[in-house]
């Protein structure tokens, strides 16, 4: 495993058979998300994305207490004091979200713990999310007086539909990981013993995949997701006719014949 340098200690960055890991590094607090960490998670997720080496990345937080437990409430009085300290927090945070929200590659967040507020929605901007039995979820805005972002409720209305999304947002209440899939805001729950190598099961599969033919379908998702006006399907066309002429579909139609195991480069 590589370790990769970033701007603070409380985001890790590695990269390792295909694999880029993003760490939420301060469990002393839960992982509570601070400035410098939406800072370095941009960072790292630019890094990531211009990097062929990674084919998925996975998100995690460090310890067994937390994904993210919502923003590090103690730098509100210095950096959210003010409606201009608060803008500028947003713009590095928004600046973040936007990178999670456009990455090309397959995002996957393994969940354990506390995965609460703005981690949430953190959790929300991945494709595949996988979370322990022991994991909790919930939005405590309503609590905070604070109004959730309109990506975030977008994101959650998605997954678990108007009604579940009211239900979360307006009581503020915690649910059990079990309660979560029943609702469709995460994908899988396993025990806490089996969580890395499920992750990993996943992750490896998709870095072995076809890039190009991930990159389609994620990008197709993303459409579909739009008004039926704005889509762009004739970018979906190149992206499919750009897949047919690659060196990887001529990889994958002689590993068929031959019955073994293709090595996809993106090309």
């Amino acid at each position: 495993m590589q370790r990769l340098e970033t701007s603070t200690p409380k985001i890790i960055a590695e990269k390792g058979e295909g694999i880029g890991w993003l760490t939420f590094n301060q469990p002393e607090k839960r992982n509570a998300m601070s400035l410098e960490m939406w800072q370095g998670m941009g960072e790292v997720l630019e890094a990531f994305a211009a990097d062929p080496e990674v084919r998925v990345v996975v998100m995690q937080g460090a310890g067994d207490r937390a994904f993210i437990s919502g923003a590090d409430i103690s730098q509100f009085e210095t950096h959210r004091n003010s409606a201009a300290a608060s803008a500028e927090y947003n713009r590095i945070a928004g600046h973040a979200r936007g990178l999670l929200a456009t990455l090309d590659k397959p995002l996957i967040a393994r969940i354990r713990g506390y995965c609460i507020g703005g981690g949430l929605a953190v959790a929300l901007a991945a494709d595949i999310r996988i979370a322990s039995d022991d994991s909790q979820f919930g939005i405590p805005a309503a609590k905070l007086s604070i109004v959730y972002p309109f990506d975030g409720i977008k994101a959650l209305s998605a997954l678990v539909g108007p009604g579940n999304a009211r239900k979360i947002l307006f009581t503020g209440f915690r649910y059990p990981a079990a309660e979560a899939l029943r609702m469709g805001l995460i994908e899988e729950v396993t025990t806490v013993e089996d969580l890395d190598a499920t992750v990993l099961r996943h992750a490896r599969a998709i870095a072995e995949n076809a890039p190009l033919s991930i990159q389609g379908a994620k990008q197709t998702l993303r459409e579909l997701a739009k008004d039926e006006a704005k889509r762009d399907l004739d970018r979906l066309k190149k992206l499919g006719a750009e897949a047919m002429d690659s060196r990887d579909y001529a990889e994958g139609r002689r590993a068929f014949m031959e019955k073994r195991k293709p090595v996809f480069t993106g090309q």
